[in-house]
């Protein structure tokens, strides 16, 4: 049995300011894209204030599950690897082939390799993963 004192727990968003976010503008699954711009319009306007308040953050992080559920569904991001991986990453870095002449001792290997015409070795791949920050496992399909 729960005793109520009117008081909230630290760290506990104030009834009065959560739920009249709540009640402003009732978090619910999304179901169209409609509805998705609409959350998302929402998402702005507090992102927009700069400094949150506890309440504010908890709200914006509910919207964001709904947003990434919806996300996640109907806009599915297939699993890259391999030089699909590599070619993301040069174009996310804003990289060009000469900048991973360390990696694979020459442009041409660098070329060969970004049309297939040549594999990606271990030895790249341990260079790849630690030169872009990432885990050599993010290099291989999940079939490997």
């Amino acid at each position: 049995m729960t005793q109520t004192t009117g008081k909230t727990t630290p760290g506990t968003p104030s009834p009065s300011d959560y739920l009249s976010m709540i009640a402003a503008f009732p978090p619910r699954p999304i179901t169209s894209e409609e509805e998705l711009d609409a959350t998302q319009k929402v998402m702005d306007s507090l992102i927009d204030r700069g400094t949150l308040t506890d309440d504010e953050r908890d709200y914006l992080h509910l919207l964001g599950l709904l947003v990434s559920e919806y996300e996640e569904i109907h806009y599915p991001i297939d699993d890259i690897f391999g030089v699909a991986l590599l070619k993301a990453l040069i174009e996310d870095w804003n990289l060009q082939e000469k900048d991973l002449i360390p990696i694979f001792q020459t442009e041409s290997n660098v070329s060969e390799v970004l049309s297939g015409k040549q594999e990606l070795t271990v030895t790249h791949i341990e260079k790849l993963a630690e030169f872009f920050h990432v885990s050599p496992a993010a290099f291989l399909s999940k079939s490997n």
